[in-house]
């Protein structure tokens, strides 16, 4: 037993000389070794699952206005990083490290973690916590656009954006930045 502690705080005390020294490469143009890239995989999706798992999911996320006001959320605070149907890889796209997933493809999180994962973000991959800005209504949009998306074609997005009942830029309008609430002190949820 003995032998055991001390060879864990060897292991420990090498680990930690090597984090300090910066052995570990941050760049985000040189991917990770396979057992870190497992490991921050593993961490990430266990995390979500646990946090996501008490949201409830409203029952209208196929409502089509809610999906074309998501539409809307999504060109404008989305789109760049995680693309469109027919866009090319954007330079933002290219240089992020882990790669955005490209959602017009499809995901494997239920809308509970996808709403999780929007409103919150995620450290160290570039998605921003879009709850400090917008609140669960406008996020909830954003989910049931996510859960349409792989049935569009390029020119049905368009379409869909163009239908949006208002722009991103409207739906914003009153919303005080730093609290995903409006002006008058009240959460919409």
């Amino acid at each position: 037993m003995v032998a055991l502690a001390a060879g864990a705080l060897l292991v420990a005390t090498v680990g930690i000389a090597l984090l300090h020294m910066g052995s570990f490469d941050v760049a985000a143009d040189t991917p990770h070794s396979q057992p870190v890239f497992w490991l921050m995989n593993t961490v990430r999706e266990n995390s979500i699952a646990v946090r996501a798992a008490g949201i409830d999911v409203p029952s209208d996320l196929t409502d089509a206005k809610r999906i074309a006001s998501g539409a809307a959320q999504y060109d404008a605070m989305c789109s760049l990083c995680h693309l469109a149907p027919g866009m090319k890889r954007t330079e933002i796209s290219w240089g992020l490290y882990p790669r955005a997933p490209e959602l017009r493809r499809g995901s494997n999180l239920t809308p509970a973690e996808e709403f999780w994962v929007v409103k919150h973000g995620l450290k160290m991959t570039g998605m921003p916590a879009w709850g400090v800005t917008h609140d669960d209504e406008l996020l909830w949009d954003v989910v049931a656009f996510l859960r349409k998306l792989p049935e569009l074609s390029a020119d049905q997005y368009r379409e869909l954006v163009r239908s949006a009942p208002m722009s991103h830029d409207e739906m914003m309008q009153g919303m005080e930045m730093g609290t995903g609430q409006d002006r008058g002190d009240h959460p919409h949820q």
